[in-house]
């Protein structure tokens, strides 16, 4: 019964831990547009929440030193080498608009237009989960 309650909140805890690791690779395109041969990086989010959705992801399940973790109630790190749902998201590279003479593929305006879109999707789960949780919340309290 319980697990009905928080399904939802469970989409949406992944749908923030992703949106974070794209924001991560956003940020990494910015800081990098002025670094010659550096290709522009992004995250697939649809095809990366649907690997996070149907995996079957516990905590504490990869508790190897490989991982990062060495105990098992340590938080793997989700950056796309470790264990969690950042090991279901592969960055891709993003298309290049504009070509350039030092081979960056970094289109600063695109750049900051997903940066933008990125923060206003982040804010909006993170508004998702407190109102989710509220509700239980009274749900639990009989009000």
């Amino acid at each position: 019964m319980f697990a009905n309650l928080t399904s939802g909140l469970d989409f949406h805890s992944k749908a923030l831990v992703l949106r974070a690791e794209r924001q991560r690779a956003i940020a990494s395109n910015i800081a990098n547009a002025d670094t010659p041969g550096y290709v522009a990086r992004d995250l697939d989010f649809k095809s990366a929440m649907a690997n996070a959705t149907t995996s079957s992801l516990a905590p504490g399940s990869n508790t190897s030193p490989a991982s990062g973790v060495t105990h098992k109630n340590h938080i793997p790190l989700p950056d796309g080498t470790q264990g969690g749902i950042g090991s279901l998201s592969k960055l891709g590279y993003a298309a290049q608009t504009q070509p350039s003479m030092d081979g960056n593929s970094v289109d600063l305006d695109r750049e900051r237009a997903n940066f933008v879109d990125n923060s206003v999707r982040y804010e909006a789960t993170l508004r998702f989960i407190n109102g989710q949780s509220k509700t239980i919340l009274s749900a639990i309290q009989g009000q």
